[in-house]
């Protein structure tokens, strides 16, 4: 297995009494979910537990998820608050401007080459396109739309973002 994992969903509940996960997605690839897809179990600092999906459907805005040989809720009862993973090998090629979230997270935004504005602590998806969280220093976290108008420049190497806000985003 390889050293690196990446987070794919977290499981936030038990669903019914046959062993099904009610899952939050972290990835926009849901076909990480289809059946037969290799994931990874990981509880704290517990070493991860590979299983194998026998069955996916969503349900209500959630992944329900079954695993081979957990067919009841007490197997699965131990894994609420658990992180789903995939190891590198799993990890699959992007297109020019799409990143994987784990590359973004972490990296320092810039408004120009040396005003910077703080570090991107978190991804949302609310919908036509991601949102970035960013931190600043001092003050209120900003919310960056991942559109070209905006994001004008990903250094992943860098771990460095240049952005040209639209009026009113930094307000």
């Amino acid at each position: 297995m390889a050293e690196k994992m990446f987070n794919t969903g977290k499981i936030v509940n038990t669903h019914g009494i046959r062993g099904e996960v009610k899952v939050v997605r972290i990835s926009d690839f849901a076909e990480r979910f289809a059946v037969g897809e290799r994931l990874y179990l990981v509880k704290g600092n517990e070493s991860p537990i590979q299983v194998t999906v026998d069955a996916y459907r969503s349900h209500k805005g959630f992944d329900l998820l079954h695993f081979a040989g957990y067919d009841h809720i007490d197997d699965v009862e131990v894994y609420k608050g658990s992180y789903l993973k995939i190891d590198e090998d799993q990890l699959t090629d992007l297109a020019e401007d799409e990143y994987y979230y784990h590359e973004i997270i972490g990296c320092e935004v810039f408004l120009n080459e040396i005003d910077k504005l703080g570090e991107i602590k978190e991804i949302l998806s609310p919908g036509a396109n991601d949102v970035w969280v960013v931190k600043q220093p001092n003050g209120k976290d900003v919310l960056i739309p991942y559109i070209k108008e905006v994001v004008k420049e990903v250094n992943i190497e860098a771990k460095k973002v240049v952005i040209e806000p639209m009026e009113g985003l930094l307000d």
